[in-house]
């Protein structure tokens, strides 16, 4: 190698490095999550990170001229292999592959990374960590997605937030698509519709910014221009009228076509059952949301926090859900022979972890190692002795692993790895039996005791 040339460490956008607490954080994360998932009765299941790219689909793109411009894909011999974009799409294939083998309702966890070719931003990777939970099979939908709720809600009281912190709010899709077949909007234009729609909540859309994208084309602040679906007045300002409604009955009167109708009434079957657990206070209507997936039909949830998240600038951004999902009738369908149902939620665990990383009400409980300092190498099996003993004990412990550093670059290695406790022996204390404890934590000068070598893990059981 030439010794002139040095690489620059360093990552590209949307990708990052995570570590000591907020690495902690996560994994607890993720156990509680993983918890609630077996808790509500799911097996789990692992696919690769790679599929077919015919298999996984295009579900993702907004750029219909490039259908896979949002994910990772490669050539692999005369086949092109995707990065997975999300957990649900493997799962569709591989519940086709498999499907005599599985139980007629098969309910699964995955908890895997996916990968994502977007634009990053504050809490948004292009590669990060999704829980999720689905139902397959022919159930009755009021049921598998009450059961949702319920999950997401005491899944999330479980990290951590309080109920006032988080929102889920619910609509059916088959209700603004029985408006779109209302209104005869082609089918070319329908995805730009439901994708106009689902930005209404964004920062600097609302009302007026769907409308643009309803019509001819929106031009953002930086002068950026996104076509719109080109809709006529009188379809763009009957989809503006819906948006404005808020009630379930007003809704109801409003939207006579039958789609639309039946998927009220799956509203209705869904708080009705909703109404029989602990958590319907946690759930409120939100017509407006329709998910940017373009495989969900039917019900849809999304999951949002009700307190500011700031980036590393302090300024107050959107983070939006922290758990969403929905029903996807015609996901495992696209595959031969195989005609189920599903329904399902998907946790962005970094994103709350983001969140939560602001807030001050999950603790790591974490222990750290006991430091066994080594003053002399003549007693190294000795100073192996008390490490295995503590160990035992099931006390985290660690020998320092160079005997020819002095007891102060062992002790300040200590407080750089931010170690609680350190075991101190010299040849004194081995002559008398002795050891002792430094805390590292204590008031200078009242930190260091010299007990009896038999009451080590005692006292050290009292200090961590």
């Amino acid at each position: 190698m030439n010794k002139e040339y040095k690489l620059v460490p360093g990552l590209p956008p949307g990708f990052e490095d995570r570590w000591d607490k907020k690495l902690l954080l996560k994994k607890k994360l993720s156990k509680i999550i993983e918890n609630n998932f077996i808790k509500f009765g799911a097996e789990a299941l692992e696919t690769p990170s790679f599929e077919i790219s015919e298999n996984i689909g295009s579900f993702l793109t907004e750029d219909e001229a490039n259908p896979m411009s949002d994910v990772f894909s490669f050539k692999d011999g005369d086949k092109n292999i995707t990065l997975r974009y999300d957990l649900s799409s493997p799962l569709a294939r591989f519940v086709a592959q498999n499907n005599q083998e599985l139980p007629t309702i098969y309910k699964r966890y995955a908890i895997q990374n996916v990968f994502r070719n977007e634009k990053p931003g504050n809490g948004r990777y292009r590669e990060f960590l999704q829980a999720d939970f689905d139902i397959i099979g022919n159930t009755n939908p009021a049921q598998s997605n009450a059961e949702l709720c319920n999950l997401i809600s005491a899944t999330l009281l479980e990290c951590g937030l309080k109920k006032d912190q988080f929102t889920i709010n619910v609509s059916n899709r088959k209700i603004v698509q029985g408006l779109i077949d209302e209104l005869n909007i082609s089918s070319e234009k329908q995805t730009k519709v439901i994708r106009a729609i689902d930005k209404l909540d964004k920062p600097g859309f609302g009302l007026s910014g769907v409308e643009a994208l309803l019509k001819k084309e929106r031009k953002d602040s930086s002068g950026a221009i996104t076509k719109g679906a080109d809709l006529n007045d009188v379809q763009a300002e009957r989809i503006l009228d819906f948006l404005k409604i808020k009630d379930l009955k007003k809704l109801k009167d409003k939207l006579t076509n039958p789609l639309s109708q039946e998927g009220i009434k799956e509203i209705e079957d869904f708080f009705q059952i909703l109404g029989f657990g602990k958590y319907k206070d946690q759930v409120q209507t939100n017509f407006t949301i329709v998910r940017g997936l373009a495989y969900y039909d039917g019900f849809i949830v999304e999951t949002n926090l009700n307190f500011e998240v700031k980036n590393d600038k302090k300024k107050v951004i959107d983070i939006g859900s922290i758990c969403s999902g929905g029903a996807y009738a015609k996901l495992i369908s696209r595959f031969k022979g195989v005609d189920i149902p599903g329904t399902g939620i998907s946790f962005g665990v970094d994103r709350l972890l983001f969140a939560l990383m602001q807030l001050d009400q999950i603790k790591v409980n974490e222990q750290k190692p006991v430091l066994v300092c080594v003053m002399d190498e003549k007693y190294l099996k000795n100073y192996y002795e008390i490490l295995e003993q503590l160990k035992d004990n099931n006390i985290n412990a660690e020998i320092f692993l160079d005997t020819k550093k002095n007891l102060g670059k062992q002790l300040t290695y200590a407080n750089k790895r931010k170690l609680d406790l350190a075991i101190i022996c010299g040849e004194n204390e081995f002559n008398e039996n002795t050891v002792t404890i430094k805390n590292l934590k204590g008031v200078k000068g009242e930190n260091n005791q010299t007990i009896p070598k038999e009451n080590l893990v005692n006292e050290i059981k009292k200090l961590i």
